[in-house]
């Protein structure tokens, strides 16, 4: 039989927005800036798709409030697609969590943290001789094997001390919150105040009747800022241990989000102040820099590398933690209703589910190993946006199904800002199929495997139903 032992209620509202804000401040703050502008090859139209992709954002964060208010539990989507479809709708999204979504997020993450104390801290190269095997043409597992394996060595770790406690895991995030909040400050406050700060670079207006933007291109150009804004919707995956969820998950998410766009919003603007689109399109081409290095060293020289290669280490390091720590519960909510394999629904001595972190640390680790940042966070938007689609669905669904149940937050402009988000999510899917088609086709391939394994969990349901055991 499953461990019965029961999660605790121990986190308040304050930590509900600390979770959303570090499991979305991340890497794409610091990198996603440079292949947006050689997407789009103008300030303005960067600045309009953080905009664009910002509100949107808030538009699946309001639909996924309500939904979160209504239904909220340990799993988050998981649990709400279980009652707005069926089990097997809900376990093909648990199964993209594991294959794709949360486990790639954590190891992009966990990459781009081993990057930056490469810049700080040359790694050893390891393997190098081994650096042109490939599988397929397109994973080289071994290329830049140094730092591959101190990005495995980073999620191990902070795996291994989320398996320790909750509160562990939580007093982390919110020490390296605080720093991060401190360094960005500095970046954009220092930044737009030196001389060679140009409001030139972000204010030509002109640029808007750019030829050179489609409307295919902008939103290719917006993976990249929903990279940057991807996360928010993990807070819902601890529901079970978060004080009067229904009504601190819709408000911390809400309040999240917004701040983060804020923040968003001044540091790119630091960024193009600083940097024009030529320095920025070469940055991208040279494949081994960061944006905001470059924008620093352009004022700080040295000194302000340093300095930010170590802010970026500080946040990438807090945001693999956030992941770590609220990816894991899906999987727990999943085991515990017999949708997943049986030692993943067990709590430890400290009431974490411990197993479940583990096989979460273990696969994210494989998929360090399989491609680059820009592939991984592609697929991961690319999966993650059907299944934020079909939340916003489910507003509509629910309020149809359960129309007398207490609501203690509904969406503000119902059922437009539901709808709106809706066909947006199927837009950026084709664009996606288009324009990405290899990730596209890798991230299907990972959610469809789903299927059988669905089959082979409930084929041995059925037969344990049958000798009266209820263990998987």
């Amino acid at each position: 039989m499953v461990n019965q032992r029961n999660l605790v209620r121990t986190l308040g509202l304050g930590y509900v927005i600390l979770f959303v804000i570090a499991n979305i401040i991340g890497s794409g703050v610091y990198k996603k800036i440079a292949p947006m502008a050689a997407e789009l090859h103008s300030s303005v139209w960067i600045l309009l798709a953080w905009i664009v992709a910002g509100i949107i954002t808030i538009f699946g964060a309001l639909s996924n409030a309500e939904v979160a208010g209504l239904l909220a539990d340990t799993g988050g989507e998981f649990v709400y697609f279980k009652k707005i479809y069926n089990r097997f709708f809900a376990f093909i999204y648990g199964w993209s969590l594991f294959t794709v979504i949360q486990t790639a997020t954590i190891s992009s993450l966990a990459y781009v943290f081993a990057q930056s104390l490469n810049s700080v801290i040359p790694l050893p190269e390891i393997f190098s001789s081994l650096k042109d095997v490939n599988i397929g043409g397109v994973f080289l597992p071994f290329q830049d094997f140094g730092v591959k394996l101190t990005a495995i060595s980073l999620i191990l770790l902070l795996t291994f001390l989320n398996i320790t406690g909750l509160k562990s895991g939580a007093g982390v995030s919110k020490i390296i919150m605080w720093l991060v909040f401190t360094g960005l400050f500095v970046i954009v406050v220092f930044g737009l105040s030196h001389i060679k700060a140009l409001p030139a670079n972000f204010m030509n207006v002109s640029e808007l009747t750019s030829k050179t933007v489609s409307i295919s291109s902008f939103f290719t150009a917006m993976l990249g800022a929903f990279w940057a804004y991807q996360g928010w919707v993990s807070v819902g995956f601890i529901g079970g241990e978060i004080k009067n969820p229904n009504k601190n998950i819709p408000k911390g998410i809400v309040i999240g989000v917004f701040i983060v766009i804020f923040i968003y919003l001044l540091v790119n603007i630091t960024y193009l102040a600083l940097l024009s689109i030529p320095q920025l399109e070469q940055v991208f081409a040279s494949g081994n820099q960061i944006a905001a290095i470059e924008a620093i060293r352009s004022f700080w020289g040295t000194g302000g590398v340093l300095f930010i290669s170590l802010l970026i280490l500080i946040t990438t390091l807090g945001c693999t933690n956030a992941s770590i720590l609220t990816g894991a519960r899906p999987y727990y909510a999943m085991s515990r209703d017999r949708l997943f394999f049986s030692r993943i629904g067990k709590l430890n001595k400290t009431n974490v589910p411990g197993n479940s972190l583990l096989w979460q640390g273990i696969w994210a680790s494989v998929l360090v190993l399989s491609g680059t940042f820009d592939q991984l966070t592609d697929m991961i938007i690319f999966a993650v946006f059907i299944f934020y689609g079909a939340t916003s669905l489910g507003v509509i669904i629910l309020r149809r199904t359960m129309p007398d149940a207490h609501r203690p937050y509904k969406v503000w402009g119902y059922p437009v800002v539901p709808a709106i988000f809706i066909v947006f999510c199927l837009f950026l899917f084709f664009n996606t199929i288009v324009t990405r088609p290899r990730e596209a086709v890798i991230g299907l391939i990972l959610i469809l495997a789903g299927i059988p394994v669905y089959l082979l969990l409930q084929r041995k349901n059925a037969k344990q139903n049958e000798s009266g055991d209820g263990s998987i």
